[in-house]
């Protein structure tokens, strides 16, 4: 089955046709979409594809009702419409790319898929937070987690490096790229994540501040003299490594910066590694232990710095790294130090091939699955 993906983000869409053995056939990146139903260019590259059976879509958010992958039809579209006050940068132009691709092929079956769903079955110790029963029960809230579809197949994909069952393997599971986020993975399952009921908390991301203690915000709010739209759009936006540097929140301008001694450079690293740090240790608490490390994501995949300042202290975790294999990485290979009981590895994220996966599950349930990798 050729599956499409369509990968819609906060200001590009990227479309990848997949075969049935996952193989990427063609490609498309609109690196400045603005979320139109319909361009000329996306038009003609869809038009031009020899055989489409199926299209897979990355929506952000699923809320408490999207578990799994939905099968798309107008009701479906409207309910990922309504979640737009949970993710309004991403939900409205997953729905534009819904719409854009329905247009150029109307009569082929299309499946949602949320990056939300692989934490949809947190244990509840890790998804319910400690707020009054009654505000969790009248509005859902709840720790949602987001970049599943990523983790999800870091996860299967490292079950394949180390040739092991995913399902007797924990994981710490590092997406690093302009978002970021950790989960714990145990029996495939997500077990625990640093994002919440949004994709501001947890760790320092390029533009997002991570998690902050909700009393300062509040100060902010009530003695600063700032408004909810000032303090949100700072937040989102004017955080992160770009808040601490002043500048680019580029992780390669950072580590430029901190070539060149700049104090503000050194200071935006510190903070994101002692957090990621930080937090790696504190999800192997949810797992009992760990058996690997994965990096992927922007960062994750391209970093060494990164990775060797993140793992510089968690020795006492089994986790050490070779300094030669972590600076000669590129993709899908193990950079453990020899005799490390913890295998570290760098994985490339393949969110389309996630997505291919759970649309033909979607639309064909028995159909096997292509070959392992």
């Amino acid at each position: 089955m050729n599956v499409l993906v369509v990968n819609a983000g906060s200001s590009s869409l990227k479309v990848r046709l997949l075969d049935g053995d996952d193989r990427l056939t063609a490609s498309l990146d609109l690196g400045e979409w603005a979320g139109a139903e319909e361009t000329e260019e996306l038009a003609r590259f869809v038009g031009g594809l020899r055989r489409v059976d199926a299209v897979g879509h990355r929506i952000v958010h699923g809320g408490a009702e999207f578990r799994d992958p939905a099968l798309l039809d107008p009701d479906v579209r409207r309910r990922i419409a309504d979640l737009t006050e949970l993710a309004p940068l991403h939900q409205p132009r997953g729905v534009a790319g819904i719409d854009a691709i329905a247009r150029v092929l109307p009569e082929t079956p299309a499946v949602a898929c949320f990056d939300t769903a692989f934490h949809a079955g947190l244990p509840d110790a890790a998804a319910t937070y400690a707020l009054p029963r009654e505000w969790n029960q009248k509005w859902g809230l709840r720790r949602y987690g987001f970049h599943g579809l990523s983790h999800a197949y870091a996860g299967r994909r490292a079950g394949e490096l180390l040739d092991r069952p995913a399902t007797t393997l924990r994981l710490v599971t590092c997406h690093l790229g302009a978002g970021a986020s950790l989960a714990a993975v145990s029996d495939g399952r997500s077990m625990d994540t640093t994002m919440g009921f949004t994709p501001l908390a947890g760790l320092v991301m390029a533009t997002r501040t991570g998690s902050v203690d909700p009393g300062l915000v509040l100060w902010l709010l009530q003695h600063a003299g700032l408004s909810t739209s000032h303090v949100s759009r700072a937040l989102e936006f004017e955080s992160g490594l770009a808040g601490l540097t002043g500048g680019s929140g580029d992780m390669r301008e950072v580590l430029r910066g901190v070539a060149d001694g700049r104090p503000e450079s050194r200071l935006a690293f510190g903070v994101y590694t002692h957090r990621l740090r930080r937090e790696i240790a504190a999800m192997t608490g949810s797992l009992g232990g760990l058996d690997a490390l994965v990096f992927t994501g922007g960062v994750g995949e391209h970093s060494p710095d990164v990775r060797a300042a993140a793992t510089a202290d968690l020795a006492y975790l089994g986790v050490e790294v070779d300094e030669t294999a972590n600076r000669a990485a590129t993709t899908d290979t193990d950079i453990s130090a020899s005799g490390a009981p913890v295998r570290t590895l760098v994985i490339t994220s393949r969110e389309d091939i996630e997505i291919a996966r759970l649309t033909r599950a979607a639309i064909r349930p028995d159909a096997p699955g292509p070959p392992s990798r």
